[in-house]
């Protein structure tokens, strides 16, 4: 098999992001010719129609209209049924290519039969050598707390190719052929936590996830939200909840549902305060609340 040549869907998901997402294909176009692919881009309700603005500028993709706003995982999704690949690329449009080394990437998807996916190292693009990702740690059955492996550090040399509980959402490269068997990313998340969620289920299944530094990549991060949205703080709060009832069993879930009540709750809200950032405060709020407002479907089996 010639791995320069693999069957590559790009696919990656614009809200409100045209000068993001053409920065985006501008780096991979200048960077990538390695690999054969097909590029994806959902535009995943923004303001105007900007699919039809993408696809004028870039002719060789294929920009996609949603008219409504899918959420990450339902914009994902969207492209993925569209995709003709045997590998899926799944980006944000708020990270930039810079080397040419996808093969690399994609020699550890295919490393063995058991490896569903893989995370390339992640830096961050606006201090270009601070390392954001290079794999996590697994999450706490209670507080639902994990880091980032390498966060803030420098070099790369330290973080070798390991096995990681769970992708980064930013940059995830997945065969078709699992998600084919497994399914689509969970979409009741709308924004956050869908991607561990999915990682969850894969590992259930028996699948193994890699982070592999052979592959690099630079992300903005919150490109969509912003870092200090309440947006992002609603969602992050409703959806640690509903991860946790998702995907805990046992004694575990209730106590992990009182504890995000009762302590995380109350002591993001104080802190906001505290800050003197009150939107956020009531985001925290009104995200805990809205957990409990939701027609949840079933667990994960």
């Amino acid at each position: 098999m010639d791995y320069r040549q693999p069957d590559l869907s790009v696919i990656t998901v614009n809200y409100n992001g045209f000068h993001d997402t053409c920065e985006f294909i501008d780096s991979w176009v200048a960077t990538i010719s390695s690999v054969s692919y097909e590029m994806i881009v959902i535009d995943n309700g923004s303001t105007t129609n900007e699919a039809a603005l993408l696809q004028k500028t870039y002719p060789f993709i294929q920009a996609v209209r949603s008219e409504q706003n899918l959420g990450f995982a339902g914009g994902n999704n969207l492209g993925i049924n569209l995709a003709k690949g045997r590998y899926l690329f799944l980006l944000n449009n708020d990270v930039c290519m810079v080397k040419d080394t996808i093969p690399l990437l994609i020699n550890r998807l295919l490393s063995s039969d058991k490896t569903a996916g893989v995370s390339p190292l992640i830096r961050d693009y606006t201090e270009p050598h601070a390392i954001q990702f290079a794999g996590y740690t697994q999450l706490s059955p209670i507080t639902l707390r994990n880091r980032a492996i390498g966060k803030g550090e420098i070099n790369k040399d330290s973080y070798p190719a390991r096995r990681t509980p769970y992708l980064h959402g930013a940059a995830m490269l997945l065969k078709k052929e699992m998600i084919d068997k497994s399914g689509l990313m969970p979409e009741d998340y709308f924004l956050y936590y869908e991607e561990l969620d999915w990682c969850t289920y894969i590992n259930m299944e028996g699948y193994e996830l890699w982070y592999d530094p052979a592959c690099e990549i630079w992300h903005k991060d919150s490109g969509s939200t912003g870092k200090e949205s309440p947006l992002k703080y609603y969602y992050l709060s409703r959806n640690r909840l509903l991860y946790a009832y998702r995907n805990l069993f046992g004694w575990k879930l209730p106590v992990s549902i009182l504890y995000q009540t009762l302590i995380v709750c109350p002591k993001n809200i104080l802190t906001a305060l505290i800050k003197g950032k009150r939107a956020i405060a009531k985001a925290h709020w009104e995200g805990t609340k809205a957990f409990f407002k939701l027609k949840i479907k079933d667990k994960q089996p």
